[in-house]
């Protein structure tokens, strides 16, 4: 598979649904998940690939694989998706990254590549990261790549019936050296 982006560590490419079983074993797992209603099932690991897979017919991003460069293991998924952010329709990155492979700086490369990528490869104005409240880990990722605190609010989870605060970040890309 092409890459999309290459870092210093990192190759973005897109998912396929060979990586099924990979990503399956981050977002199935409880303590990456923590910040989730729930685990993901494999059906829905699926749903989630195929639905990067639309998306990069019909826009040219999605979320993609993240691998290690040096030996092209899967060890995440990071890109830019379109979102529903407090109603209204965004550009977002997303990540997952597994967690024998977290507090190593990866989403935060792989995050910080993507932002680029918006900007200059894609052409986006703004792109945003909104996350749960309390999940740091996550905050810190926005913050590190220069996002900016815009609001928090009140997510409703509608398939799980659940009600989340999230904190949305945005960078604009007048507000960037990207």
């Amino acid at each position: 598979m092409d890459k999309i982006i290459e870092t210093d560590r990192l190759i973005l490419r897109e998912l396929t649904l060979s990586d099924t079983a990979d990503l399956f074993k981050i977002l199935s797992d409880k303590e990456t998940m923590k910040h989730y209603p729930r685990p993901y099932t494999k059906e829905e690991t699926k749903e989630w690939i195929g639905r990067s897979i639309k998306s990069y017919k019909n826009f040219g991003y999605g979320l993609w694989a993240v691998t290690l460069k040096k030996t092209d293991q899967f060890i995440g998924q990071c890109g830019i998706s379109d979102q529903n952010i407090d109603g209204e329709k965004v550009l977002e990155i997303g990540y997952h990254i597994n967690k024998n492979f977290q507090n190593n700086g990866f989403a935060t490369e792989a995050s910080r590549a993507c932002l680029n990528y918006g900007f200059t490869k894609l052409g986006f104005d703004e792109i945003f990261i909104h996350t749960y409240i309390k999940n740091f880990p996550s905050v810190r990722v926005a913050q590190k790549i220069g996002m900016m605190k815009r609001k928090e609010y009140e997510k409703t989870i509608q398939k799980d019936n659940v009600v989340m605060k999230h904190v949305v970040y945005s960078l604009r890309k007048n507000e960037s050296s990207a």
